[in-house]
C-alpha cells in the first residue's frame, strides 16, 4: 500500500499514534514506567495545578469512579499526589515531582522528534505540514478543543 494513497485524516492519525508510541517507549526506558497514553489526558488537566476528582471527571467526560480509579493508579505509580483542600469532602490531586519530570521528559522527546523531522524533511516542509494540519483542524471545528486542552480520550 502506498502511504500517499491514504486520506489525510488517517495519515495524520497514524503519524500521531506512532509519535505517541515512540515517546511512551522512551519514557519507559527513562524509568517512567507504568505510564499509558490515556494518562496523558489526566496530566494535561493537572498542568495548571490541583484539581478535584469531580473536576477531572467532568473534564475527561468520564464518571467520578473512572477518574478516581485512574488517579489512584497514577498515585500508586508516583505521578500524582494529594493536594490540600479547603473542603474535607473534596479530594484534590496534583502532579507530583515525578509527574512533572515525566511531562518535561515527554516534551523533550517530542522536541527531539521535531528536530529529526526537520533534518529529514526540511524546515519548510515541516512548517507547511503544521500549517496545513492546523488549517484543516480549524476548518473542521476542532481547533478550540485543542487550544483549551479539552481533547477527549479515544474510547
Amino acid at each position: 500500500m502506498r502511504l500517499d494513497s491514504l486520506d489525510l485524516g488517517h495519515l495524520a492519525l497514524f503519524v500521531g499514534m506512532r509519535v505517541n508510541d515512540l515517546v511512551l517507549e522512551e519514557l519507559h526506558a527513562a524509568g517512567f514506567t507504568g505510564l499509558r497514553q490515556a494518562h496523558g489526558y489526566v496530566f494535561q488537566h493537572l498542568l495548571g495545578g490541583a484539581r478535584s476528582i469531580g473536576e477531572l471527571a467532568g473534564l475527561l467526560e468520564v464518571t467520578q469512579q473512572a477518574a478516581s480509579k485512574t488517579v489512584a493508579e497514577l498515585e500508586k505509580l508516583g505521578y500524582v499526589e494529594e493536594a490540600g483542600s479547603d473542603d474535607a469532602r473534596v479530594r484534590r490531586v496534583r502532579l507530583s515531582a515525578r509527574g512533572q519530570a515525566a511531562v518535561e521528559r515527554s516534551r523533550s522527546l517530542r522536541a527531539e522528534l521535531e528536530k529529526r523531522f526537520e533534518r529529514l524533511q526540511g524546515r519548510r516542509a515541516l512548517e507547511d505540514a503544521r500549517k496545513l494540519l492546523g488549517e484543516v483542524l480549524e476548518s473542521l471545528g476542532g481547533a478550540e478543543a485543542v487550544r483549551t486542552r479539552r481533547i477527549r480520550s479515544p474510547r
